[in-house]
């Protein structure tokens, strides 16, 4: 191992997902191995924060560290002639920098690192993520089963350097279940497995993969993560954490992730919709995403403190989900170690100080209709409109009064079609936009800073609108803007986690100094910069993907991998990991052919344990369960209650969304299991999968275990597996024998009837059975 991998790897300390060593070369790299100490041990007095800025140095830009002082910073070449070496290693206390009393210590590891970098002319580089994105070039790769497109060659590439191989292909039967899940968060049927496995003509893999982005259920399972980001939810959070009205947002972006709706026209609509008059009810819809922030309707809230609120969330939310940025700190002081200034963050908030809306309370909503609706409206108004110029030219009191009754009868039809709309939460637009100011400390009643109008952050550019008060769609434009290196990083890096389990670059959340330098710059480069040429094309991202050799590959991991690569940096396998709390139960569902598969419509509200919501007041509310069709729907349609999230997405770590989400902490926790085998959904689900079992599996207690096994994991039983289920079932099958008030306690659980022609005892032993094989862990996995 070089020097300098020696030193990243044991004496540095700051080894992150996104470095797993650094290469053969000797030279030094300033973003890899410099800049992290810059930050850890210099940043906090040399920093983008001029408030705690000591002797007027800045060690974070480049003019600055190399500007003209009375002593120079840095020599290019000659560390014995730089101030900022010479002050790591004197011996003085009084000029030893970082100052002892600041309890950071440089180690000798550390001061090697940066003489070396000093000698070798102290390269310098801008910070990854803000540099101007271009699209590097391929690099060489030879010819072989394993590359499938441009991104195996930089796969490829970094494999070689680091004497790794990449694994086979995984078996037919992993990648169709690999991409089903991914694509549309839901298992394949045997019958898809069949024809996948069987159809082995050039371009099968390529078709499944088509049918899978044209299927209805791929916006579902894609805008699972968006709405993440935008932290939709069924209610606004704050005091009582009352209802609204949102769900056709969330219809609205299953409905773009379906119709492959360019990124930058999702961006535009979301944030301005309200402002382009082409995108009528749609754009009207998608404005609703500037209303998702939490609010409150508690009577006492002091109304300058809840716009200051307001304002805070959407620059932080803006920020986490096109910029990839947390601002949060920036609310109160300039940010420690990014150049976003508080200036920044308050001219950002000023891009959203003309949507009309109330301090305290919910209102405005606009009602919106479906076509038809208003179709039928313009009908009925036009019919009135015509009874109305009839009655004015009537003499006659019968006819006036015929012609009455007739009008009041069309007014009763007009109205029964407008009670049919939905008041949304959308954005409307106010002539004159609230003030904006900076807020010493973020202090809502300091109103001692001075005024600040729209602008996007100063290191970034300016925008061009003459006189004119830029607005939200001049924001969403520049988000999305050659001039934003930004956004695309972001979202490709983000769609990329999706597809492998963790970005290209490990934190999805920030691309700030303090994030992770990508495993691979030149491939999220190239993929971000490919993705604008190709009008940002979503479909075409994920399908870029998906089809190369590197997201093919096996997960299986032999000891040399483990070794070298434990975190799959290099990217030498694929990733496993537990499916997403939805995906969890809509797995459960569709295994035991429950699963109702309509796409859209109001929120759902599934089973919950009696006295969950005891404490949520104001008003005093208990849940009351869905009955029908609205019991059997996906998990994206549940209910999303801030304060009380459902407790089986909450144990499988679905966020509250009172805050942005952009990538799901995955625990692995015995509360779990526990739901598996006990919620009345998964319970429900389990039966319903023994009645399958029993009617679908075969005559013999190994054929249906072999037929369990196959629907739930999509493979066949092995043998020692068929030895656990048979004897759990003899068991069961015992037990309820002996107790068949137990046996109907169980078959009672949910709404379904039993089926009636099959014995009591023996369709609880097969429930228990199929409870068990709900539960394995390879059910639930993405492998």
């Amino acid at each position: 191992m070089t020097q300098s991998a020696y030193v990243i790897l044991v004496g540095v300390g700051l080894l992150t997902p996104g470095v797993l060593r650094v290469s053969a070369a000797d030279e030094i790299d300033f973003s890899r191995d410099i800049r992290p100490i810059l930050i850890e041990k210099c940043y906090s007095c040399h920093g983008p924060d001029h408030n705690k800025r000591e002797a007027d140095l800045r060690l974070d830009f480049e003019s600055d560290v190399f500007a003209g002082r009375d002593t120079a910073t840095i020599v290019r070449g000659k560390p014995e002639e730089s101030e900022l070496y010479r002050r790591l290693v004197t011996d003085n206390d009084d000029e030893r920098m970082p100052p002892p009393d600041s309890r950071k210590v440089v180690s000798e590891e550390q001061k090697t690192l940066l003489e070396n970098w000093i000698a070798q002319g102290a390269k310098w580089q801008e910070h990854w993520a803000y540099t101007k994105l271009a699209k590097p070039a391929v690099p060489s790769a030879p010819a072989g089963d394993f590359v499938r497109n441009e991104i195996d060659h930089f796969t490829l590439a970094r494999m070689q350097g680091e004497s790794l191989t990449p694994n086979e292909a995984a078996d037919r039967v992993t990648l169709i279940r690999r991409l089903s899940f991914d694509l549309i968060g839901l298992p394949p049927t045997p019958v898809e497995i069949d024809a996948f496995t069987k159809g082995t003509l050039p371009g099968s893999y390529e078709k499944l993969v088509d049918r899978l982005l044209d299927s209805k259920h791929y916006g579902e399972r894609m805008a699972i993560y968006w709405l993440d980001v935008a932290r939709y939810a069924d209610t606004n959070g704050f005091h009582g954490d009352n209802p609204r009205t949102m769900w056709l947002y969330r219809d609205y972006v299953i409905d773009a992730f379906n119709s492959n709706m360019p990124f930058d026209q999702f961006t535009n609509e979301q944030l301005a919709g309200d402002l382009i008059p082409q995108a009528g009810r749609r754009g009207l819809i998608a404005s609703a995403y500037n209303r998702l922030l939490q609010t409150t309707q508690e009577g006492g809230a002091q109304a300058k403190e809840y716009y200051a609120r307001y304002a805070a969330d959407r620059v932080r939310n803006t920020s986490f989900a096109w910029l990839g940025t947390t601002m949060d700190c920036v609310e109160c002081h300039n940010h420690k170690f990014d150049p976003f200034s508080m200036k920044d963050f308050y001219s950002l908030a000023a891009f959203f100080a003309d949507i009309d809306e109330p301090a305290v309370g919910g209102p405005p909503h606009t009602r919106l209709f479906t076509p038809e609706q208003e179709a039928k409206l313009k009908q009925r108004d036009a019919k009135i409109a015509e009874l109305n110029e009839k009655l004015e030219t009537l003499e006659s009191e019968q006819e006036q009064a015929s012609v009455k009754k007739e009008l009041e009868e069309a007014q009763k039809r007009r109205e029964a079609v407008h009670d049919l709309g939905i008041d949304l939460l959308v954005t409307n637009t106010q002539a004159n936009p609230r003030g904006m100011r900076i807020l010493p400390r973020g202090n809502w009643m300091d109103d001692s800073g001075p005024v600040v109008t729209p602008a996007v952050p100063e290191f970034l550019g300016q925008l061009e609108t003459g006189d004119r008060r830029a607005n939200r769609l001049d924001l969403a434009t520049w988000l999305v803007s050659p001039d934003n290196p930004l956004t695309p990083r972001v979202f490709v890096n983000r769609v990329w986690m999706l597809m492998f389990g963790a970005g290209i670059s490990d934190n999805t959340r920030d691309m700030g100094t303090q994030g992770v330098l990508p495993t691979h710059p030149g491939l999220l480069n190239w993929l971000s910069a490919d993705f604008v040429e190709h009008g940002w094309d979503v479909k075409r991202l994920v399908k870029q993907i998906v089809m190369s050799g590197t997201y093919r590959q096996s997960s299986l991991m032999d000891k040399q991998k483990r070794s070298r690569d434990p975190y799959n940096h290099l990217l030498a396998r694929q990733n496993r990991w537990r499916l997403d709390a939805e995906l969890v139960r809509d797995t459960a569902l569709s295994i035991s052919g429950l699963l109702v598969r309509k796409v859209g419509g109001p929120s759902v509200k599934p089973y919950q344990p009696a006295g969950y919501w005891m404490h949520l007041k104001f008003p005093n509310r208990t849940w009351e369960h869905d009955v029908g069709e609205s019991q059997y729907r996906r998990g994206l349609y549940t209910w999303w209650q801030r304060t009380f999230l459902h407790p089986s997405l909450l144990a499988f770590d679905a966020p509250t969304r009172e805050e942005c989400a952009a990538q799901r902490a995955r625990s692995n926790t015995p509360l779990q299991a526990l739901v598996l085998l006990n919620d009345p959904t998964y319970v429900e689900a389990a039966r319903k999968f023994a009645e399958r079992i029993v009617q679908e599996g075969g005559g013999s207690v190994e054929q249906r275990v072999h037929f369990a096994m196959r629907q739930a994991t999509s493979r066949a039983a092995r043998d020692a597996e068929v030895a656990v289920l048979s004897d759990l079932y003899q068991q069961q099958l015992k037990d309820y024998s002996s107790d068949k008030q137990a046996a109907e306690k169980l078959l009672t659980t949910g709404l379904t009837p039993c089926e009636s022609s099959i014995d009591v005892a023996e369709l609880a032993a097969w429930s228990d059975v199929a409870r068990a094989v709900l539960n394995l862990n390879e059910t639930i996995t993405r492998n």
